[in-house]
C-alpha cells in the first residue's frame, strides 16, 4: 500500500481530512511538546478506530507538515 493509498483509506474511514484531524486533535489537547507516536496512536485508535499502519501515516503526515515537534522520532521536517 502506498503512503497515498493510507491517507486516503483514513479519509474515507473517519470522513475527515488530515487537516480536520490535525484541528480536532489541537482542539482536544493532544498534540503535545515532544509527544511519542504512542500517545497520538492510541488517541487515534480510540477516537476513530485507526488501526497502527493508519496511525503511523498520520504520524509521518503530521511530523512532515510540522504539526508535531518532537525528539521522539527520526522522521525529518
Amino acid at each position: 500500500m502506498t503512503f497515498q493509498a493510507y491517507i486516503d483509506t483514513i479519509v474515507t474511514k473517519t470522513g475527515k481530512q488530515p487537516e480536520e484531524i490535525h484541528e480536532i486533535a489541537q482542539k482536544a489537547g493532544i498534540i503535545q511538546p515532544d509527544m511519542k507516536a504512542r500517545e497520538f496512536c492510541d488517541w487515534l485508535v480510540s477516537e476513530f478506530g485507526l488501526g497502527h499502519g493508519h496511525c503511523m501515516a498520520l504520524w509521518n503526515l503530521f511530523i512532515s507538515n510540522g504539526w508535531i515537534e518532537t525528539k521522539h522520532t527520526k522522521l525529518k521536517k
